[in-house]
This record gives structure tokens, sequence and C-alpha cells, in this order.
């Protein structure tokens, strides 16, 4: 009896004390670096010669740990509307550490960055060629070692940076639809550097008068908030590999990265009981019961393939509040403002609006699409109803 309860006691203690290191594990962060977004800048932009400069920086928002950036490299794509055969690019990697000075050869030497400060790298990117008017941007992707109390991990962040931005004085054709007028408004490339606000201002005022309404699509709007994940980061768990093969093969839930996007966001158990009461809705007749029920982003989570290179090479979530961002275009512009979801089989979802704004004749107006599924670059559509 005596060694039983001995037994029983040590088992005890043994449980108590795994799960209390699963505990701690679980409460770390670990090598919990964030790559802050970029402050990007021309040097040169000649014909022949562009010259960018990045700032890049890294915080350790942990509370006591140390984690370590011992490797740091970038590479870079360049989209162009020609061909790329001429043009040469090279870039450079140099640490800008406050309290250490860079190396005259250039080697990345390993860095600590202590618990809640940050450190910065400059990211230069040399472009030469006969005619460089065609490139479009460059896709910056820095990879870089986080090492800590979870081990050696590799990182990539990644930067778009665009490089043709279309003349916002050029002159537009507009499109008679019921009730009123379209205009798609073509835009440089939008990337995270960008706000809505600047974009109308930039593209828009030029071409609209008072009464007009501005209209955004859901995944530009979502770009410019840097709501981009790359499939790369993302481990797809028990749940997303079991149902993604249940979803219509042109779903973006129909993989296990897209899934497990969603599932990140609302939890396993909230996708999964959705699956399975949508499933039971579908067999009685009603469809689209797990939309409903799964939360607002899995509708507007869209998967690789989903929208303009390089994008398409990223899992793109819907907008973050979509109703500041069309108050805070009309407090800043003074237009009327609305971000939708529009596609090529006539259907049109408002995702938000200002109160001002008729959702009756944006609806009628955008129903045709009229700013393409293609690579048209027009995010923008500007409406002009018929006047009274």
């Amino acid at each position: 009896m005596i060694i039983e309860s001995i037994v029983m006691g040590l088992i005890g203690v043994f449980l108590l004390a795994w799960g209390g290191l699963e505990w701690t594990h679980r409460r770390r962060q670990g090598n919990a670096l964030e790559a802050l977004p970029g402050n990007w800048q021309f040097e040169s932009r000649e014909p022949q010669h562009y010259r960018l400069v990045g700032e890049q920086s890294f915080f350790n928002p942990t509370r006591k740990l140390e984690v370590m950036i011992p490797e740091m490299s970038a590479e870079i794509t360049l989209l162009s509307k020609g061909s790329l055969e001429d043009i040469h690019h090279r870039v450079k990697v140099t640490p800008k550490h406050a309290d250490v000075e860079a190396r005259p050869d250039g080697y990345w030497f390993a860095y600590i960055v202590k618990s809640r400060y940050q450190t910065t790298a400059e990211i230069s990117v040399e472009i030469t060629g006969p005619d460089l008017t065609q490139l479009k941007a460059v896709w910056v992707r820095i990879h870089y070692i986080s090492y800590g109390p979870k081990g050696r991990i590799h990182n990539t962040h990644h930067e778009v940076i665009p490089l043709r931005f279309p003349d916002p004085q050029n002159p537009l054709e507009w499109r008679s639809v019921s009730d009123g007028q379209v205009l798609p408004v073509p835009t440089h490339l939008l990337t995270q550097l960008d706000t809505c606000p600047d974009i109308v201002r930039r593209y828009v005022s030029p071409h609209a008068q008072p009464g007009d309404i501005v209209t955004i699509g859901e995944t530009p709007v979502a770009i410019m908030q840097g709501r981009t994940i790359h499939p790369s980061t993302i481990q797809p768990g028990w749940v997303a590999t079991r149902l993604a093969y249940f979803f219509l093969p042109t779903s973006s839930l129909a993989t296990a990265c897209g899934l497990q996007t969603l599932v990140n966001i609302e939890g396993p158990v909230r996708v999964f009981l959705a699956f399975a009461v949508g499933a039971i809705a579908k067999v009685f007749g009603q469809a689209g019961m797990f939309y409903r029920l799964a939360g607002e982003q899995a509708r507007l989570i869209d998967d690789v393939t989903g929208t303009l290179p390089p994008y398409d090479q990223f899992i793109v979530l819907g907008p973050d509040d979509p109703q500041k961002v069309v108050d805070q275009i009309q407090s800043e512009t003074g237009l009327a403002a609305a971000i939708v979801d529009v596609n090529d089989l006539r259907r049109v979802k408002i995702l938000a609006a200002t109160k001002d704004a008729p959702l009756s004749l944006i609806e009628e107006a955008l129903r045709s699409n009229p700013a393409g599924n293609a690579d048209e670059q027009t995010p923008v559509v500007l409406i002009r109803p018929t006047q009274a």
C-alpha cells in the first residue's frame, strides 16, 4: 500500500512537472523576432540606372529573452512590362546596428537583439540596363535566421516596391452604366508602402467632382494594410489537412495552407464546427452555412493565384476594419467611398461604405466588373451618378 502510494505520488509529481514545462513552453514567445515594415527611398532614378535603399528593422518583443540574427541575405525579382534580358541587378545587405559598426568586407556577423530592442539592416538595390522605364516593381525577399530558445529558424520577410507610376493627369475614358457612369482608374502596383487616402488623392481626385463615389477592391486594400501571408510560413494542422478536400477546387479554402489561414484566425474548433454544421445543412438543402458560421474571413481570403504578381504567390486576407478605411477616405478627400468585392460572375458585395454612399447604385454600377480581374491594374473605380 505504501509502495503504491509512493508510485502514485511520483506519477503525480511527474505529470505536474510535465504540465508545468508544457505550459511554460506554450507561454514563451521563443524566437519572436518581428520584421517591421521597411522604409524605402530612391537614391537614383535615371532611365539606365536605379538605386533603391531600404531600412529594414527587426524588433524583439519578448520580455526577457534574447534572439540572435547569425545570418541575413537578400534577393530580388523584377517585374516588368517588357523583357529583362539586358537588365542587371545587384543587392547588398549592410548591418546598421546602433552599437557595432559594419565590417568593411560586407560580412554579416551574428548579432544579439536584446529584449524589447530592435536593430536595422540597410538593403541597397542597384538596377542597370539600356531602358528601365518598363519596370513595374521590385520584389525583395530578405532571408534571415532567428536563433534562440526555439532553435535555428529560417525566416523570410517580403517587401514590394513600385517602380512605374502612371500619370494621374492622363485623360481616362468614362463608361456608361445604369443611372450613371464609371471610370476605372489605373494606379501603380499597390504595396504596403501605400494608403487608401493617398491613392485616392493622387489618382482619383484629378478626375472627381462633388457627388462622385470612389470604390476600391477589397484585395488591394488588404495588400496596402500588409495583410499578405506567404504559404512558406504556414504549417497546416489536422483540421486544415483533413477538411480542405471537401471544398470546391476553385475555393481559396481548398488548399491546406488557405484553410489553415482561416484556422489561425478563427481557431480550429470554430472552423470544424462550422464545417460539420454546414455539411448537415447542405444535406437539407441549405447551402453556404459554413461561410456564415466560420467568420467573415472565410469569404474574403484569396489563395495563391488570386491576384496580380507578385501577390499571386501569397495568401491575401480580407481588409481590416473596412468601415474605418472608407470613413478615413471621405474625411481626407471629401469623396463618398466603398470597399467592394466584385467578380466576373456579376456578384457585388459591399464590405463597407460611407453613410452617404448609395448602395444600390454602387452594386448596379459595378455588376459588369469594370475594374476587371486580369492585369488591368485598375483597383479603383470612380462612380458618377446621373444628375437628376
